[in-house]
């Protein structure tokens, strides 16, 4: 509501506010100074001539002068067997269920993939009684407080097929 009203006096009478603009007399630039070393150059020839004009003692002396220029040879730094240490993580082989291509092949400890995390999901509402959180936390190298916090939080989806004969089909 607010942006319709400001566009309104905003366009309002924008054609003769912009002509009123651009009819206004310009302002005038400030005068600007004149450089003294330029004009007097220009209004002198024998400073023109000096500056033309070659000096035989300097170029004398010019070629007289010997320059090499020679790089320092380059030295590789080598660490001498010192090397950052890395963080070093034990990686463990996925449990590959029927979407091994899609599914990552390496898995750090403590860590499971997406595929690994459907199907112990899926094995512990099949089978509450054999999938327990400890052996899940066995079977994965994950810590018991993340695989409860795992089966509690986190439900898989369930299909539901309902019965053609109910009430609430639709008959065609």
């Amino acid at each position: 509501m607010g942006g319709r009203v400001t566009r309104v006096f905003r366009t309002f009478n924008v054609e003769s506010r912009a002509r009123r603009e651009i009819s206004k007399e310009k302002p005038t630039p400030a005068p600007r100074h004149r450089t003294a070393r330029l004009d007097a150059t220009a209004d002198q020839p024998e400073v023109k001539e000096k500056i033309l004009r070659k000096d035989d003692r300097l170029l004398t002396l010019l070629k007289d002068v010997y320059v090499e220029s020679r790089d320092p040879p380059v030295q590789v730094k080598d660490g001498g067997g010192q090397r950052l240490p890395c963080k070093q993580e034990e990686k463990r082989l996925t449990k590959l269920g029927h979407l091994g291509a899609l599914d990552v092949k390496k898995v750090s400890k403590g860590k499971i993939s997406i595929v690994e995390a459907l199907t112990l999901l899926n094995n512990h509402k099949l089978h509450p009684q054999i999938w327990t959180a400890e052996k899940i936390a066995a079977e994965y190298s994950l810590e018991l407080k993340d695989v409860n916090s795992l089966l509690e939080f986190f439900i898989p989806f369930t299909v539901q097929e309902f019965p053609k004969e109910t009430k609430k089909a639709i008959k065609s």
